[in-house]
């Protein structure tokens, strides 16, 4: 069984006529011990998705489907239970360690609260696994006693790993992990992550903008635009053959070392994307898209099946009704 299974999820900002939609009927699974990269441009509803799966999007948004974790609804749980299974059975990891770390705690007593919260442990036991969690993400046990601004971009965001790991969940929800960090840093952190999930066996979602790093980490990828799944499938055949002109353009923005021609001649897709309060009839991609065809403007095409295990939603992939 999954232990993550996203079925036509819809989430709103706002009621009524002036509802924005920020996802929209987005199916996603994640199998035990397996990583999934989601991508997009910012604005795509990434983030969004990722806050749904620990309920922690504000009173204004409506969702409704479904968010199964390990089988029970995340969106029908009560208070008491959901308050249990954040931690426990699954952790985020923020974007942008110093806001979201307490600027006035030192770190370890905030990677110790999850413990001391969730599995009563005496302060001398929090104190013993703080140490042991600051280690396993390479930091020494003496810079519990730090406060965050004591401590460099890189260091912050491994407190952020320690204490979502903290009280050993299933499930970690990584958004943006490395978001503002240098590529050397950046590149320790995503090892850090692979081999931590490894060791322990957890799942992972890592949402990115950038498809060459959740290509490089992840096992799967999933291709977000204007609130949609628009392409979902092996990580490295997402990268390298993408099926969905979307997919194809956030692959060919990223130039390739060794590749004179991504070096040399590197492309981008030109616009935004559409603002979610307003958009387009028929395939929201349609108006950046160099491939469109006139039936692009009037109708939205499902995922299908483009290769074994690989969909994508447009009018171009074989299969499609369109």
């Amino acid at each position: 069984m999954s232990l993550l299974t996203i079925r036509d999820l819809h989430i709103t900002y706002g009621a009524g006529p002036t509802a924005v939609p920020a996802v929209r009927g987005v199916d996603l699974t994640v199998d035990p011990g397996r990583k999934l990269g989601i991508a997009g441009e910012s604005g795509c509803g990434k983030s969004t998705l990722a806050l749904a799966m620990l309920r922690l999007l504000p009173a204004t948004a409506r969702l409704s489907g479904e968010i199964l974790l390990d089988g029970e609804d995340v969106l029908t749980m009560k208070w008491g239970r959901l308050r249990a299974v954040r931690w426990a059975g699954a952790s985020i990891v923020f974007q942008g360690a110093m806001h979201s770390l307490n600027a006035v705690h030192r770190v370890g007593d905030q990677i110790a609260e999850p413990l001391l919260v969730h599995r009563q442990a005496s302060a001398a036991a929090a104190r013993k696994r703080v140490g042991a969690l600051l280690e396993q993400v390479g930091l020494p046990p003496s810079r519990a006693s730090a406060y965050p601004h004591e401590l460099s971009g890189g260091q912050r965001q491994r407190v952020m790993i320690a204490m979502a790991l903290a009280c050993d969940p299933r499930l970690i929800v990584a958004d943006e992990p490395t978001t503002a960090l240098d590529v050397m840093i950046q590149a320790q952190i995503l090892r850090l992550l692979e081999r931590l999930v490894t060791e322990q066996d957890i799942s992972l979602v890592m949402i990115s903008h950038d498809l060459a790093v959740l290509a490089d980490t992840c096992d799967r990828l999933a291709v977000m635009y204007a609130g949609r799944i628009v392409e979902e499938g092996p990580a490295r055949d997402v990268y390298d053959a993408a099926r969905h002109p979307y997919g194809r353009a956030l692959s060919a923005a990223f130039p390739r070392i060794g590749d004179p021609a991504s070096r040399l001649a590197p492309r981008g897709l030109p616009g935004d994307p559409p603002d979610p309060a307003a958009l387009p009839p028929g395939c929201t991609f349609h108006p950046r898209c160099p491939s469109a065809l006139e039936t692009c403007r009037s109708e939205d095409p499902p995922l299908v099946q483009a290769a074994p295990g690989h969909r994508a939603a447009c009018v171009l992939t074989p299969g499609s009704p369109a």
